[in-house]
């Protein structure tokens, strides 16, 4: 059993390298001066941006000018996508948006934590999936490792910890399943 006094005597150091950290200060400068300040319909400009830091976004792709991008470089979007306002994307590891993925406003996509176990705090992260057509509704926590299957709906506030199955609508703290959604509505929609 470890002393409380052991525990505790552990000092948090980041694994992150020089060169992140840096790119990180670079990004948050453009991120303060020239993202967040832009209009609201100028998605082409912050895509822009976002792919001068290596975000890899299709063209209709569509970020809010209030949504924080932690590390652009581990963020791919694809088509018809969108990070709404205020979406917190965490992204320290890769967090990947498919075709007709709509995150809405607050909701908080966190691809990494830390080590509860460990006396330094160790930074764990892993990947964030949303799969086409799903909808992360507003105010919704998506944890790391989490996959969000194709047309699934994420309510409201939800505490996502568990992939999501496609299809299916989840909702709760931890969320559980509200119940099945038709698949038929892809088919119409393209």
């Amino acid at each position: 059993m470890i002393e409380c006094e052991d525990f505790y005597s552990g000092t948090y150091r980041s694994e992150l390298s020089f060169k992140n950290k840096l790119s990180r200060l670079v990004w948050g400068v453009v991120w303060c001066m020239l993202f967040r300040p832009s209009p609201r319909p100028l998605f082409g400009w912050r895509r822009l941006l976002l792919k001068l830091f290596g975000a890899k976004l299709a063209s209709t792709a569509a970020v809010y000018p209030s949504a924080k991008i932690w590390a652009p470089w581990n963020l791919q979007m694809g088509e018809r996508s969108v990070l709404g306002d205020c979406v917190d994307c965490y992204s320290v590891d890769e967090i990947v948006l498919e075709d007709d993925v709509t995150v809405s406003q607050y909701a908080f996509l966190c691809s990494a934590s830390h080590n509860i176990e460990s006396p330094s705090r160790d930074l764990v992260h892993q990947p964030i999936r949303l799969e086409r057509g799903c909808w992360v509704f507003a105010g919704a926590f998506i944890g790391m490792g989490i996959v969000v299957g194709e047309g699934a709906v994420v309510a409201a506030r939800s505490v996502v910890v568990k992939d999501v199955e496609s299809f299916s609508v989840v909702g709760g703290n931890p969320s559980k399943l509200i119940k099945r959604r038709k698949a038929d509505w892809v088919a119409r929609g393209k």
